[in-house]
């Protein structure tokens, strides 16, 4: 009998919900949605993708609402962005170098300009027609390895794998012993609660379960049932994760960026 295929992260669609406003990011976002922010010289939303691809993924599916037009324009232009330009002569003919340009299949899906997460993926139905797909948020950077994701959820055989991830601690924490010594650490990262960071594994049965009609949170009803019905398991990183709801989170992404140590832009771990 012949083993059938292994399942590879080119096989499964990443699916990008990139159609929110950014309400807290106003100074940001009053012209661009909220993906779109640089985080150094790109947007958070390619930062996002490069790292899928580092992984292996190439099949991408960005789902637009809120100026979904300044997402098309640039990818529509990308090559001025990523490629490196040669300009010859005194007639000043170009051509973009094409080894520089990123290898992703891209799909940018308009699923309304006021939708919630929810109805955007019910929406995005009818262009996912493989056994599973990914599903993250637009605003969140992490170091988490994919590939060991994937092959957790290939293995537990549920409808969803989510990433808990640890938030950032938003205080600097003080450790207080009976004598009222204290100890004071600077902010880090909460130690003992998990929060869904985004970056999960859904197998295509999921989306039969999505109403419809409506207009609804992904993460209300559909999740809370998922969990429920013990269709929900997760995978637990406990490295870096850094979302971008602020301007002082946009910040600390740019900083972090900046110093040439993102933990975003590492190597993917060899298989």
């Amino acid at each position: 009998m012949a083993r059938s295929k292994r399942i590879q992260p080119a096989d499964i669609p990443v699916v990008i919900l990139a159609g929110g406003r950014g309400a807290r990011l106003m100074e940001e976002t009053v012209s661009i949605p909220k993906p779109m922010t640089l985080i150094g010289n790109k947007p958070i939303l390619l930062h996002i993708m490069q790292y899928y691809r580092s992984f292996g993924f190439r099949q991408f599916f960005v789902l637009l609402g809120y100026k979904g037009h300044a997402i098309k324009e640039y990818f529509l232009n990308i090559h001025k962005y990523v490629a490196d330009v040669r300009i010859k002569g005194a007639q000043m003919s170009y051509e973009y170098d094409s080894a520089t340009l990123m290898d992703m299949d891209i799909n940018l899906v308009e699923t309304g300009e006021h939708s919630l997460t929810g109805t955007r993926l019910a929406r995005t139905r009818a262009h996912l027609d493989g056994p599973h797909f990914c599903l993250t948020y637009g605003d969140g950077l992490s170091d988490i390895d994919l590939k060991a994701e994937l092959d957790f959820h290939l293995r537990h055989g549920r409808l969803c794998t989510m990433a808990a991830v640890h938030p950032p601690a938003r205080f600097g924490v003080l450790k207080l012993a009976r004598t009222g010594r204290a100890l004071f650490e600077e902010k880090g990262r909460a130690r003992h609660d998990y929060i869904n960071g985004g970056f999960m594994i859904f197998r295509r049965e999921f989306l039969r379960r999505l109403p419809a009609s409506g207009n609804y949170s992904l993460e209300g009803e559909p999740l809370t049932r998922l969990g429920g019905d013990g269709q929900l398991y997760c995978y637990r990183h406990e490295g870096y994760w850094q979302c971008m709801d602020t301007m002082r989170d946009r910040e600390t992404l740019e900083e972090t960026y900046l110093s040439g140590q993102a933990p975003w832009t590492r190597p993917a771990p060899s298989s």
